[in-house]
């Protein structure tokens, strides 16, 4: 398996090659969105079906206002209370997100991490990442190296060298819908539906 350090992964990255990462939650496999056309690339390491939507990794909360549109004042508030960690804010794409990234229904994920490698590479590139979870469609997600698929880390530029799990316990994000009146749990994670419920009164 092949380390790669930030500059390293970076390199890669601007080059339209696949990185693995270890998030603080589990590990994860992205592309810089400004060096590919679409996630496809991610679709064929996961043997994924094309179409389904891929989060992006932010540097922070300005992201919102920047590839989000019509954002509810208590999406802010939520970021501003879990970011950086484990949860993935849900949004109306704005016209800064291309139409290969967004979901059918016109939304895009968005997450900062818990992760100074990730954000330090982030940083390093200049654009978001798009990233999913390192394992085959189907497969338990990893949170130990020992756990990632080789053949899957094989067909990339190499693992970004770092901590990973530190905030999620090795679960992945938490997942919320933000385009409706209150935030709708997607997938369940690190954080729990009353932590949300607390911020999200308008």
């Amino acid at each position: 398996m092949k380390f790669l350090t930030v500059d390293e992964a970076a390199g890669a990255l601007a080059a339209g090659e696949a990185v693995v990462m270890p998030t603080d939650t589990v590990y994860g496999v992205g592309v810089a969105v400004d060096a590919v056309d679409d996630p496809g690339v991610l679709f064929r390491l996961k043997g994924r079906p094309a179409g389904k939507a891929v989060a992006w990794l932010v540097e922070g909360p300005a992201a919102l206002d920047r590839y989000g549109a019509e954002v509810h004042p208590w999406v802010h508030r939520l970021a501003q209370r879990f970011w950086p960690g484990g949860l993935t804010l849900v949004v109306r794409a704005s016209e800064a997100v291309p139409p290969a990234f967004r979901s059918p229904e016109g939304t895009i994920g968005l997450r900062m991490p818990a992760s100074p490698e990730v954000l330090a590479l982030i940083r390093a590139v200049g654009c978001p990442l798009a990233v999913t979870s390192a394992n085959l469609s189907g497969a338990p997600a990893a949170a130990v190296p020992e756990l990632l698929d080789g053949d899957l880390v094989s067909r990339t530029a190499g693992v970004l060298e770092g901590p990973c799990g530190a905030s999620g316990g090795g679960l992945a994000s938490t997942v919320i819908d933000c385009t409706t009146v209150k935030p709708s749990v997607l997938r369940c994670g690190p954080v729990s539906s009353r932590d949300l419920e607390e911020c999200s009164h308008d």
